[in-house]
């Protein structure tokens, strides 16, 4: 790793200077594949659209375990004032993916030189578009998985990281079982009756619905929750109304909502549909109502932690890895780890002599590049113990 690291912090500072939105990764696609060419892996491109893949198959039989990485950037403007900030206007690696690819590539790079001594094969994927095609597009994850990135050879387990600013370089938190949560979507049209703002009742008020809507669907979930199987609801966009001397005729809400279990997605989903049916009916209004099933919960898979938490230890040190709770933020690394044993972790970016850093998805967010050799140690040793304990 650290004959490596200084070519690989190169390599992302490239990869964060030249971001790509999701599903529009080209030069980032061919940068990767150039790279896994040139170590000699067996590289197959254009999968759900740029996606990448790199073979390393070890010089003694085994199964074969994946490490994946995501390409793709956010559409904001960065404000950071590194001297290799975004070049391109509105488009930033708000999310760390640049240093999730550094750490794969670096990754890569350091393993294909134990190649003899690997038992079994290595798949390095780099997925396009995990955060979200393009409306009306299909891409991501769930692409790769339809045009068969786990199959040729067959993939057995799959590891993946995020960078996490909460906590310094050097650590790593990891929970078995339910990690991240889904995520859905949902849109309430509340329609009512337009009247004279002098004349209330003369009309029936969506604003006033809106607002009952919203209050029921939050003073409800407050009562409702339960504590070892959590729910999050939050309405992102309210819309309506024309002029403030017009009862609105319509209002629109848009949210989105964030569990852990099936059980819990289907009962919000129910929860929702009523709480608008019964404030909407007395009054007579009418609704619309659409639950657009989202990303599902990243599952780690417990007879797998059992296999590879011991190994993140060895790496990093036992004090240097901790459980957390599961994280309502979501990741279509679901879409892996529902289908296969799955292994995902977060890694510390934070500088150690910083108190605090900015978050995810936030203009000035600058993880600290000495996470990556951190990162490549943690993957490297996965990969490795993960094809030792099937043999």
């Amino acid at each position: 790793v650290a004959r490596q690291i200084q070519e690989v912090i190169k390599l992302r500072r490239f990869l964060h200077m030249n971001p790509e939105l999701s599903q529009r990764e080209f030069e980032t696609s061919k940068l990767v594949a150039s790279q896994l060419l040139s170590m000699g892996l067996e590289v197959k491109t254009g999968i759900a659209g740029t996606g990448v893949t790199g073979l390393l198959r070890g010089g003694q039989p085994g199964t074969t375990i994946a490490l994946r990485a995501d390409l793709d950037a956010l559409p904001i403007q960065e404000n950071t004032g590194l001297p290799y900030r975004s070049l391109n206007p509105g488009i930033m690696h708000a999310c760390g993916h640049d240093i999730h690819t550094a750490i794969a590539l670096g990754t890569a790079r350091v393993l294909v030189r134990l190649k003899d001594r690997i038992k079994g094969n290595i798949k390095f994927i780099f997925q396009p578009g995990e955060e979200g095609p393009p409306a009306g597009e299909e891409g991501g994850a769930s692409l790769m998985v339809k045009e068969g990135v786990l199959d040729n050879p067959p993939v057995w387990a799959m590891i993946a990281l995020h960078v996490w600013p909460e906590i310094p370089v050097g650590q790593a938190l990891f929970t078995a079982g339910p990690a991240l949560a889904s995520a859905d979507g949902f849109d309430i049209v509340l329609k009512g009756k337009g009247a004279h703002g002098a004349r209330p009742y003369e009309g029936i008020d969506a604003v006033v619905l809106a607002s009952q809507v919203v209050l029921a669907i939050h003073s409800t979930l407050n009562r409702t929750n339960r504590p070892d199987d959590p729910a999050v609801v939050s309405i992102g966009k309210i819309q309506g109304g024309i002029r403030s001397n017009i009862i609105a005729d319509e209002v629109q809400l848009s949210g989105t909502a964030r569990t852990l279990t099936e059980a819990n997605r289907t009962r919000i989903e129910r929860l929702l549909f009523d709480i608008t049916e019964g404030i909407s009916k007395p009054l007579g209004a009418q609704f619309e109502f659409r639950y657009n099933r989202g990303t599902l919960p990243v599952y780690n898979h417990p007879d797998l932690a059992d296999i590879l938490l011991p190994s993140l230890r060895n790496a990093l040190g036992a004090d240097q890895v901790s459980s957390h709770p599961p994280q309502m933020v979501a990741e279509d690394f679901s879409e892996f780890s529902q289908r296969i044993p799955g292994f995902y972790f977060l890694l510390g970016v934070r500088s150690p002599s910083a108190s605090a850093t900015a978050p995810l998805h936030n203009p000035r967010f600058n993880p600290d590049e000495k996470s990556i050799a951190v990162g490549i140690k943690a993957a490297a040793h996965l990969l490795l113990d993960g094809l030792a304990s099937q043999h």
